[in-house]
């Protein structure tokens, strides 16, 4: 891929390239720097009475002592890890502003924390275990993807979610006569536990179904003591016939107790089609469970349930599974402007998990600028950011591809507006969403093939008018004041994202 050198003129702005070694990526965002900066959203929401976790996401030499002014009593911040513990009992909004410092600097950052109903009040980000270990996943293996999301730094830049997806289920007991891990899991409680002293936090998976996709024990069953037998002969789903479907017997508030218990941070909820009655049932079983866990759905929610089933999910997928090529990237990412009416603070359209560095069986995976083009998608609509890859194997372009913390600002921005498409032109696509500080986040993209093309961002198409500053956030750089429209050369399947303020 080629640098993008600025030429600006007033009115309209013109990047041209100059070549670069044709094997190596364009690394965009500028090399981390050693002085601090406080990174993530400014905003967080907890429930009252809920053991609270949140790690202050600082960049900059280590070590760094962070400290916060108007922290709430209930809540303790441990200076040299940047972890804040504890528990909330009045509901209300918090202004705490956090401190960071090492030999170089300091850094500070308005936060509000929010003690009511809603959580996941920004999407939340983190990685999922399926794309790439399917059914191969470990206790060892989570354990391991953790420890290497943090050494790597990224949960510095607020990655924080490790998801076990389906194959960790064994037999149904315990004192909550709740689904318990298998061999490969065999001390949930410890692995919830070694996670959370990362400061990361924990998901899980299941499913309304008596078994689930991978074959394995569902949320319910068809007998009382929610016995279960792996199914033989050819699985058959998605067509409510049984193992594939609800049992008549529910065990959502004991496998709810069960993951509050060990620690449990986020759900992934898989059946199809996604209904209202066992939406609310697990919906009700997970806000009474006495913990904070993300709700979130699976597979292919009708869209006709986005203002019933929208309201109690805090995410719910918009499409069928992602595969790691530009198709079923882009016709994903692309196709969220119908669902926009949906996300708001605490409920999210997700389009599936992000195919970053991902190794697919018969999958071509996606090239560098078709990887620009993902992030700078999911985070214009707000999507869950889910990765799928092997930590051990993050490389320098797409480790810094994870790290820009203005391009990441976008998809944790406070308003929580998802973008829609403002403008076609060919192979040209222009997405814009409004954000918290009445700026415009604008992504430019082309769909083609057949070279670079310039993609022009109309003042008239984002009802604004006058003179705008506008900041490239992927090289978090100026490029200069603009009047009447903006452009930009844009690479084949490539995308740029810019800020107008």
């Amino acid at each position: 891929m080629k640098n993008l050198l600025p030429v600006c003129v007033l009115g309209m702005a013109l990047i041209t390239k100059s070549a670069c070694a044709a094997d190596a990526p364009e690394i965009r965002t500028p090399a981390a720097q050693p002085t601090p900066r406080i990174n993530g959203p400014e905003i967080f929401g907890v429930r009252p009475e809920h053991p609270f976790l949140y790690h202050i996401p600082a960049t900059g030499n280590r070590p760094m002592e962070f400290s916060a002014d108007y922290l709430p009593d209930g809540l303790r911040l441990d200076a040299a890890t940047g972890n804040i513990t504890g528990k909330l009992r009045k509901t209300g909004e918090y202004k705490v502003v956090f401190h960071v410092k090492n030999s170089l600097g300091a850094s500070d950052k308005p936060f509000k924390i929010v003690v009511g109903e809603t959580i996941a009040l920004t999407p939340p980000m983190g990685w999922n275990s399926w794309n790439h270990y399917a059914g191969r996943v470990t206790g060892d293996i989570i354990l391991q993807n953790a420890k290497a999301l943090a050494d790597s730094g990224l949960i510095n830049h607020g990655w924080t979610y490790m998801n076990i997806d389906d194959t960790w289920q064994g037999a149904r007991g315990g004192a909550f006569k709740a689904i318990q891990g298998n061999e490969k899991f065999p001390d949930m409680k410890k692995l919830c536990d070694d996670v959370h002293a990362l400061g990361l936090k924990i998901g899980i998976y299941s499913t309304p179904w008596t078994t689930s996709y991978a074959t394995r024990i569902g949320g319910s069953a068809e007998n009382p003591a929610g016995a279960w037998t792996k199914p033989a002969g050819k699985k058959v789903v998605n067509k409510k016939v049984l193992p594939w479907a609800i049992g008549k017997y529910s065990f959502a508030t004991n496998d709810a107790a069960q993951w509050a218990a060990w620690g449990i941070d986020y759900l992934k909820y898989d059946w199809n089609p996604i209904k209202f009655s066992e939406t609310k049932e697990m919906g009700d079983a997970l806000r009474h469970s006495g913990r904070d866990i993300i709700f979130s759905l699976s597979n292919n929610m009708n869209i006709t349930n986005g203002a019933t089933i929208g309201r109690i999910a805090n995410c719910w997928r918009t499409s069928g599974d992602i595969k790691a090529n530009w198709t079923s990237m882009s016709s994903k990412g692309f196709g969220e402007d119908k669902w926009a009416t949906y996300a708001s603070p605490g409920h999210w359209n997700d389009p599936d998990m992000l195919e970053i560095s991902t190794k697919e069986k018969n999958q071509p995976g996606l090239t560098p600028d078709e990887e620009y083009t993902h992030i700078t998608l999911w985070c214009l609509v707000s999507a869950p950011l889910l990765l799928a890859n092997d930590f051990s194997e993050l490389d320098a372009f797409t480790k810094n591809l994870l790290e820009n913390d203005e391009v990441l600002a976008v998809n944790q921005d406070a308003l929580g507006q998802q973008a829609k498409t403002i403008s076609t032109d060919g192979d040209a696509r222009v997405l814009a969403r409004d954000l918290a500080d009445g700026s415009k986040a604008v992504g430019l993209f082309n769909t083609g093939t057949n070279g670079a093309i310039s993609v022009t961002v109309k003042w008239s198409d984002l009802k604004i008018s006058g003179a705008h500053v506008v900041r490239d956030l992927w090289r978090q750089k100026d490029l200069g004041s603009f009047k009447i429209e903006f452009s930009l050369s844009v690479a084949p399947h490539s995308a740029e994202m810019v800020k107008i303020k």
